[in-house]
């Protein structure tokens, strides 16, 4: 999918923080399966920008267009239809259910994405095969993350957001993931926008921006 931010600026922002953007307040176009990293430090608008591509936020001033089509346009039927079929989001704070098993968790998406291995092919390639039957509230951090992204990763898209996917992951676990996002990216043929806090994690990226 392709994505144009025109001179996008979220409610309210610092005129400094604006200024030295290389997102907010310019004409940004991210190319249909490209692979983008969106890099700065907490409070800068990284969940900012990944909400409003998916539909959460209309606080801002500028457009956003997917595919050339103004999304501030959309009603929440297409948005349905958008979050169901074409775009899919890992939350930063991962938003599974407790009391649910990691299983139980990943099974709540509505429709499963064709072009993907599946959720056990997934599961065994993230260490995680041995932990689905688990409640979610007794695993790890980094494991609720993995189980929050093989949901993210099960679901049809052609727009994939990730919001700092790899912050509670070892270097070993962060190699894994990323080869593992990068082969369903490549299945689905999607754009991938990818925010972080610090350094690239190992994914061949076609632009590195910062906020």
């Amino acid at each position: 999918m392709l994505i144009e931010l025109n001179q996008v600026i979220p409610e309210p922002i610092p005129k400094e923080m604006i200024e030295r953007s290389e997102v907010w307040g310019t004409q940004l176009k991210i190319e249909p399966q490209s692979i983008s990293l969106i890099s700065a430090h907490s409070g800068k608008g990284k969940s900012t920008l990944l909400h409003l591509l998916f539909g959460l936020r209309k606080d801002s001033s500028g457009e956003v267009l997917i595919d050339g089509e103004n999304i501030q346009k959309k009603n929440a039927s297409d948005w349905t239809l958008l979050r169901k079929q074409k775009i899919s989001l890992l939350f930063q704070e991962l938003r599974l259910f407790s009391k649910l098993n990691a299983q139980e968790n990943i099974e709540l998406i509505p429709e499963v994405n064709p072009h993907g291995p599946s959720e056990m092919e997934m599961a065994k390639q993230l260490g995680m095969a041995d932990f689905l039957n688990q409640p979610v509230q007794t695993l790890s951090f980094g494991q609720r993350q993995r189980i929050a992204l093989i949901r993210t990763l099960c679901k049809p898209f052609n727009l994939l957001l990730l919001d700092e996917p790899f912050s509670h992951l070892d270097q070993e676990n962060i190699n894994l993931a990323s080869s593992l996002i990068n082969e369903v990216a490549e299945g689905n043929q999607a754009t991938v926008l990818i925010t972080s806090l610090g350094e690239a994690p190992p994914l061949s990226f076609d632009r590195i921006l910062s906020l």
